[in-house]
């Protein structure tokens, strides 16, 4: 079977239609709610995934700075991690580089009753890959090629697979480039490759749209998240991927907390002689805040 190779560009692409308008930014205070809320459906279908052994691959793929990795820490946040795995991968080792490509991949799948979300995923091939140039040419048509198929075996098999594009215009990515530059928390996210993304905007335009026209099956759909607000992104993204899964609220297994028994009468030897304690430095800041309200002056 022969790739489904893209049409020609017609010209220089944005991070958003023509006719999109940018909606006004979600209050906290709604956000805040109406996550809890999704958080809370999250924990549900993560255990009938559980109980009914099923498989859910989610993968998070978008521009740099596009909002993916705090969508998938607010999807996290509260689910159990012994049964959700994020996988990000790293570069490919040298031995990854004579694999099968999607062969490293494959290894990160879920198991019966797991969740994994992938932050970026095979689809590195068609865009960081093909753009600076680290995948020649026959490697990125055979990819164009391999992946519906490889997507439809995993669906075939039982996997619910979700792939969500989240979108960002050029003027909100490099807002968000500078703020990470200034501050010291995230300064670590920022790398040349990203400073490559600025310098090759429509490079990488081309790819999303070549790999969207290739990739976006009716059986594997891409979805586009609109993320120039990050709390609107993450409601509208998490409220989806709840919708196309046919999770049920199943009753919590029973459980009873036990009555203490009386003590025995065990020995515990004194604080000074038993393991290390850490320092209280809470204790300082506790005192500080109390020194600060009393020398607040009155009225």
């Amino acid at each position: 079977m022969d790739a489904k190779l893209p049409p020609e560009a017609p010209g220089p692409q944005t991070g958003a239609p023509p006719d999109y308008t940018s909606p006004p930014k979600l209050s906290k205070k709604a956000y805040e709610k109406e996550l809890r809320r999704l958080q809370a459906e999250l924990v549900t279908m993560q255990e009938w995934i559980r109980r009914e052994g099923q498989r859910l691959v989610v993968i998070f793929e978008g521009r740099d700075a596009a909002g993916k990795g705090s969508a998938i820490a607010r999807v996290t946040q509260y689910l159990n991690p012994r049964y959700c795995q994020v996988a990000a991968l790293p570069k490919p080792t040298p031995r990854e580089q004579g694999q099968w490509y999607f062969q490293r991949y494959v290894q990160h799948l879920p198991s019966a009753g797991e969740i994994t979300l992938f932050d970026r995923s095979w689809y590195n091939r068609a865009g960081v890959e093909r753009v600076m140039g680290f995948a020649t040419q026959e490697q990125y048509k055979l990819f164009l090629k391999q992946v519906p198929v490889f997507e439809d075996l995993l669906i075939q098999d039982g996997i619910m697979l979700r792939k969500y594009w989240f979108s960002v215009s050029d003027v909100e990515q490099e807002r968000r480039f500078h703020d990470r530059l200034s501050d010291p928390l995230r300064r670590w996210k920022l790398s040349d490759m990203d400073m490559e993304a600025i310098t090759r905007w429509e490079e990488y335009s081309r790819a999303k749209d070549d790999m969207f026209w290739a990739t976006d099956t009716p059986t594997s759909p891409w979805f586009t998240v609109e993320s120039e607000d990050k709390k609107r992104s993450r409601i509208n993204m998490i409220a989806h991927l709840l919708s196309t899964v046919p999770y049920e609220h199943l009753e919590p297994e029973p459980l009873r907390i036990p009555p203490r028994p009386p003590s025995q009468g065990v020995y515990r030897p004194p604080r000074e002689v038993e393991n290390h304690y850490v320092p209280d430095v809470a204790a300082a800041l506790e005192a500080a805040r109390g020194g600060k309200k009393k020398d607040k002056p009155a009225g």
